[in-house]
C-alpha cells in the first residue's frame, strides 16, 4: 500500500515536471499513465485490467452530447473574431468613455465582458485588444503596466462569463463527480448538476469581476491621475446613437439568443451553442456585405422566430395527434427554417469568398482536437491513478486536514491556484477536478448543509481564470507579449497583472462569504 501511494505522488509530480519541460499535454498524461501502470504491475500493486475501461471512457466521450458544445462555441468565437466585431466595439466604446479620466481602461473592461459573453476565446480577445487598444492607451499617456494589466485581465473574462468553454468542460467533469459522490454515499437516485446550472451560476460572479475591474480603474484614475489620463474630446468620429447601435446591437442580440435560450429553458447548452454558431455566421455574412443585408436579416428574424416558437409551442412532429394550433406552429417553423437556411447559405458563401471560412474551420478543428485528445490522455491518467489507490489517498488526505470541510476546500483552492502558475486550465480541470471533487461533494459545511456543486464549480472557475494571468506560464501574458509594442517591457506586463490577480482573489473571498451570488440565479431559473 505504501508503494502504491508513493507511485501516485511520484506519478503526479512526473506529469508536472514533464509538462514544464514542454512536452505535449495529451501525450504526457497518457505516456506517464502507461509507464506507471507497467511499473505498478511489475511491483505487484497495479492490476492491468483497469486499463480495459479506457476504450469505454473514450467511447463515452465520443457520445457525450454536452461536449458537442465545445466545437460549436469555439466556432462561434473564432467566426466573431474574424468578422471584426471586436474592432468596432473597441473603437466605439473607447471614444464613448475615453474623454473620462480612466475611461479607456473602463472601455477595455466593458468590451472584454461583451466579447467574453459572445466569443469566449481568450487568445483572440487579448490579441485583438492588444493590437487595437494598447497603442492608443500608451499614446494617451497611460502607464504601460496599467494598460497591459487591464487588457490581459479583461481578455480572460471569457473563462468565467458564459458561454465559456471552461464552464462546459468543468460542468461535464463536475456532473460525473457529483453523481459518483452521491453513489458513494448510498444515494442510488442521484441529483445532477448541468452545464446550464454553471452558466446561470457564473453570470453574476462574472459581472461582479467586471465591476471590480472598473472600480479599480476609477480608483487608479483618482489616486494616480497621471497613470490614466483622459482623451481629448475632439478626437475621432462623434459618437452617435446610430454608431452605438451598429456596434452593440449585433453582439447583444447574439448574447441574448444564446444565454437567454439556456436560462429560459428553451435550449440545452449544446443546442444554444448551435444557435450561437449560426448567429455568428450570419453576423459575419452581414458585416462582409452590409450593402446587401436582406438575406441575413430574413435569416436573423427566422432564427429568433424559431426560438420563440420553440418556447411557446410543442413542435414535435412524431405524434399521433397534433392539434391545429401546433400544426400551424410547425408550418410556420418550417417556413422560418427555410428562411434561416437561405440566409445561412448566403453568409457561408460570403465568408468563403472573403477567405474567412477556411481559417475559421481550421482554427476550430485545431482547438477542438486539442481539447478532446487531452481528455483522452486525462482519462488514462485518472484510471491508473485510481488503480494505484490514489482516490482513497486523496480522500484520506482531504478528510484529515485541520478545519474539516473548510480546510479541505481551502487546500484544494490553494493547490489549484499554485498549479495555475505552471499548468493550463485544461490540465487542472481534467486531472485535479475528477480527483478532488467527489471527495469534497461528500462533505458537509459547518452548518450541516452539503457542499453545493454549483458554488464549488464557480469557485473553481474563478480560480482557474487566474491561471491565464499568473507568470511564468500565463497564456494571456504570452498573447499580449506577442503583440505589445517594444516599449512595453515584459516586467510591465507582469507588474500590471498583479492588481488584477489580487482582485480575482478578492472575488473568490466574496464568493466564499456570499455563496448566494453563485447559487441564487440557478435556484431562480431551475429551482435547484
Amino acid at each position: 500500500m505504501v508503494i502504491a501511494e508513493l507511485l501516485d505522488i511520484l506519478m503526479f509530480a512526473t506529469v508536472c515536471v514533464v509538462l514544464l519541460a514542454g512536452f505535449p499535454v495529451a501525450f504526457t498524461l497518457a505516456g506517464v499513465a502507461v509507464a506507471f501502470a507497467l511499473l505498478g504491475y511489475s511491483l505487484g500493486v497495479f492490476d492491468l485490467s483497469f486499463l480495459t475501461a479506457l476504450p469505454q471512457r473514450i467511447f463515452g466521450t465520443m457520445t457525450n452530447e454536452v461536449l458537442i458544445a465545445v466545437p460549436l462555441f469555439v466556432f462561434m468565437g473564432v467566426m466573431l473574431e474574424r468578422s471584426k466585431v471586436a474592432e468596432e466595439l473597441l473603437e466605439t466604446m473607447g471614444q464613448l468613455f475615453g474623454t473620462l479620466r480612466g475611461g479607456l481602461g473602463i472601455a477595455v473592461s466593458i468590451v472584454g465582458a461583451l466579447l467574453a459573453a459572445s466569443t469566449g476565446i481568450v487568445g483572440a480577445t487579448v490579441v485583438t485588444m492588444g493590437l487595437l487598444s494598447l497603442p492608443t492607451m500608451l499614446k494617451r499617456g497611460y502607464a504601460p503596466s496599467l494598460a497591459a494589466g487591464s487588457i490581459a485581465a479583461a481578455g480572460t473574462l471569457g473563462q468565467i462569463i458564459p458561454p465559456s468553454i471552461v464552464l462546459v468542460i468543468l460542468g461535464d467533469q463536475l456532473s460525473s463527480a457529483y453523481q459518483r459522490a452521491q453513489l458513494d454515499m448510498g444515494i442510488f437516485s442521484p441529483d445532477t448538476v448541468s452545464v446550464g446550472d454553471l452558466f446561470a451560476g457564473a453570470l453574476l460572479p462574472g459581472l461582479m469581476l467586471v465591476g471590480l475591474y472598473i472600480a479599480y480603474q476609477i480608483v487608479m484614475a483618482a489616486v494616480k491621475p497621471e497613470s490614466s489620463p483622459a482623451m481629448p474630446a475632439e478626437e475621432g468620429k462623434p459618437i452617435t446613437v446610430a454608431r452605438l447601435f451598429h456596434a452593440l446591437f449585433p453582439p447583444i442580440v447574439l448574447i441574448v439568443s444564446v444565454l437567454g435560450s439556456i436560462l429560459a429553458g428553451i435550449a440545452t447548452p449544446t443546442e444554444a451553442a448551435s444557435v450561437g454558431a449560426v448567429g455568428a455566421t450570419l453576423l459575419a455574412g452581414f458585416r462582409l456585405r452590409e450593402e446587401r443585408p436582406a438575406a441575413i436579416l430574413i435569416a436573423g428574424v427566422s432564427l429568433v422566430g424559431v426560438l420563440v416558437l420553440t418556447g411557446l409551442m410543442d413542435l414535435r412532429v412524431a405524434r399521433t395527434e397534433i392539434p391545429a394550433g401546433d400544426m400551424a406552429g410547425i408550418a410556420l417553423a418550417a417556413l422560418f427554417c427555410a428562411g434561416l437556411a437561405f440566409g445561412l447559405l448566403v453568409a457561408l458563401v460570403r465568408a468563403w469568398r472573403a477567405g474567412i471560412l477556411k481559417s475559421v474551420l481550421e482554427s476550430t478543428t485545431q482547438i477542438t482536437s486539442m481539447v478532446f485528445i487531452i481528455l483522452v490522455g486525462a482519462a488514462a491518467f485518472s484510471l491508473v491513478f485510481r488503480g494505484l489507490g490514489g482516490e482513497e489517498m486523496v480522500h484520506q488526505a482531504l478528510s484529515n486536514l485541520p478545519g474539516g470541510t473548510i480546510g479541505a476546500i481551502i487546500a484544494v483552492m490553494g493547490l489549484m491556484f499554485v498549479l495555475g502558475f505552471f499548468l493550463d486550465f485544461l490540465e487542472i480541470v481534467f486531472v485535479v477536478v475528477p480527483l478532488v471533487a467527489p471527495v469534497l461533494l461528500q462533505m458537509e459545511m459547518p452548518d450541516g448543509s452539503p457542499v453545493s456543486p454549483v458554488w464549488l464549480g464557480i469557485m473553481m472557475a474563478v480560480n482557474l481564470q487566474t491561471s491565464f494571468l499568473t507568470p511564468p506560464f500565463g497564456f494571456a501574458l504570452f498573447y499580449l507579449r506577442g503583440v505589445a509594442p517594444p516599449e512595453v517591457k515584459t516586467m510591465d506586463i507582469y507588474r500590471g497583472i498583479v492588481p488584477f490577480v489580487l482582485i480575482q482573489v478578492v472575488g473568490l473571498m466574496v464568493l466564499w462569504f456570499l455563496p448566494a451570488i453563485a447559487t441564487w440565479l440557478p435556484t431562480v431559473v431551475y429551482g435547484s
